[in-house]
């Protein structure tokens, strides 16, 4: 039936084809599967080292503390007879801000538009710093006042923003921001933990106080901060190009090592082949054809020996 036997053995090639594809597929999906895997992980490792970095090197970007002012009352007369004054903890910890990183300290006063403060003029702020010791770390002193605005302005204004100020939503007053420090920086020794300001007026009408302190970021932080997107893309670009130059690297030397331990094993074994082919087949050593001139020399003298013996001794001897 040569029909039939053709059909079987048809049938038979395409399942054995279709088998070997199948392996071939199922190991090709077997392999994507794993530098899938792998690629997924060295792309996590690269981001969570870049993530890492950026938390380690970046400080916070501001601090920002109340400034509850106290001062004493004047019991015959109206108004304060201190200067007001307020204690601000920055910290309970050992440290807070970062070391070598510059900072900037700015103290928001909230101000109303009173006579009083029109009147005042300019006043001093000054503000210490301690560590958590009471030792002094820094000082600074610097001079403020109201913002002047002309009669006309201050009607025009009033006009203007009449409607919003009867329900509430503005008010006459003004944010006075005093940069205390331009470029402090923490002495890791003696570490900044307790705040101390004094306004050295007693004539001086506040609404609230505000302490901030902003870091001053230069070089590779500015860059960071003001650009985080493009810094993430190349600073996990840059890691992901030297976990793969590492993997390249320790993939050839462990390559490398198995390539020298293999030629070293057959070297060994060809060395050992060629040394056992020299000994055998070589040319034989005169000390050999010696030895063996030496037993063929007394083997003849031994067979001349007992042929010379009478026949007696040579049988006595051989009997022996």
């Amino acid at each position: 039936m040569p029909t039939f036997r053709f059909l079987g053995q048809t049938i038979h090639d395409y399942r054995q084809r279709t088998v070997e594809g199948v392996n071939e597929l199922r190991e090709l999906a077997f392999r994507g599967g794993i530098v899938a895997l792998v690629a997924a992980i060295i792309l996590w490792i690269a981001i969570f080292l870049y993530v890492a970095f950026y938390y380690t090197y970046m400080p916070s970007i501001s601090h920002v503390r109340p400034v509850h002012l106290q001062f004493e009352s004047c019991k015959d007369t109206q108004g304060i007879c201190s200067f007001p004054s307020a204690h601000v903890q920055l910290t309970k910890r050992h440290q807070l801000l970062m070391v070598g990183q510059q900072y900037k300290m700015y103290l928001d006063l909230e101000m109303p538009e009173s006579p009083t403060n029109q009147k005042l003029g300019m006043f001093m702020v000054c503000i210490q710093l301690h560590d958590k010791d009471g030792q002094l770390v820094d000082n600074s002193c610097r001079s403020t006042m109201l913002h002047y605005r002309s009669y006309l302005l201050h009607t025009l204004t009033t006009l203007m923003f009449s409607p919003m100020m009867m329900f509430g939503n503005k008010e006459e007053k003004q944010n006075i921001i005093l940069e205390l420090f331009a470029d402090f920086e923490e002495d890791q020794n003696h570490p900044v933990t307790d705040i101390y300001v004094e306004i050295q007026s007693r004539h001086v009408e506040l609404y609230s106080a505000t302490l901030h302190v902003h870091a001053h970021f230069t070089g590779l932080r500015y860059f960071m901060f003001h650009w985080p997107v493009l810094a993430a893309a190349v600073g996990i670009t840059s890691n992901l190009f030297f976990i793969v130059l590492i993997c390249v690297l320790s993939w050839w030397h462990l390559h490398h090592m198995g390539d020298s331990e293999h030629n070293f094993m057959y070297g060994t074994a060809l060395q050992s082949k060629e040394s056992d082919s020299f000994t055998f087949k070589g040319e034989p050593d005169d000390s050999s054809f010696e030895d063996a001139s030496l037993l063929d020399d007394s083997d003849a003298g031994g067979r001349q020996f007992i042929a010379e013996l009478p026949q007696s001794e040579s049988f006595q001897m051989v009997e022996s």
